[in-house]
């Protein structure tokens, strides 16, 4: 093997957890494989059941540390006409992955999100997602993710790899506007005992 080779096999990409990473072990109070997440906010375009024009996610906690999750590719989620948009499925990788912190009960956000199409998605199709944790280092958590048509064992039609970061419910209540933060700090039953700070934004 040459250098170039050697190097090359030894790359480690900023998505791949690092060689002492560790497998994080399932919450102990992590939802049962198979029960529903719900929304974690009414207005999330991935999962908010208050926005007409979003993806309304389904997503359900897996075995381990993973989730399930499905969404039916509505017109409005055309790119090209009826396929949909590449940005949009991108959006369904970043929710579903996010979603995996609920499974470890730690809040995080995107630090990252490489995603590979595979196949075109047409409109009309529902589209199944599986994610899941590959390692944890420190704040780090690595993930990925794949999305097939028409069932989980279904064509395959684009994978994803990302590195989310943990963070303290600070970095949203500081950052947000203010309007939104209040309503969720003034009711958050409505919003999932604050689980509406658990995802990214």
């Amino acid at each position: 093997m040459n250098a170039a080779q050697d190097a090359a096999a030894s790359y480690r990409g900023p998505t791949d957890p690092p060689a002492d990473a560790v497998l994080p072990e399932r919450h102990p109070d992590a939802p049962q494989p198979g029960k529903g997440l719900g929304t974690h906010y009414a207005q999330c375009f991935g999962c908010g059941e208050e926005r007409p024009e979003g993806l309304h996610l389904h997503v359900r906690a897996g075995e381990g540390v993973s989730v399930t999750a499905e969404f039916e590719v509505a017109p409005g989620h055309q790119g090209a006409p009826g396929l949909i948009h590449g940005g949009l499925l991108a959006t369904a990788f970043d929710e579903v992955m996010g979603a995996v912190s609920w499974m470890l009960h730690v809040p995080a956000v995107t630090g990252r999100l490489e995603t590979d199409y595979v196949k075109p998605v047409p409109v009309g199709r529902t589209v199944h997602f599986s994610a899941w944790c590959v390692g944890r280092a420190g704040r780090k958590l690595y993930h990925r993710a794949e999305a097939r048509l028409d069932g989980p064992q279904g064509l395959l039609v684009a994978r994803a790899a990302a590195l989310f970061v943990a963070v303290k419910l600070e970095h949203f209540t500081s950052n947000g506007r203010a309007e939104e933060v209040q309503a969720v700090l003034e009711d958050p039953q409505t919003y999932r005992s604050l689980k509406a700070f658990e995802l990214n934004p």
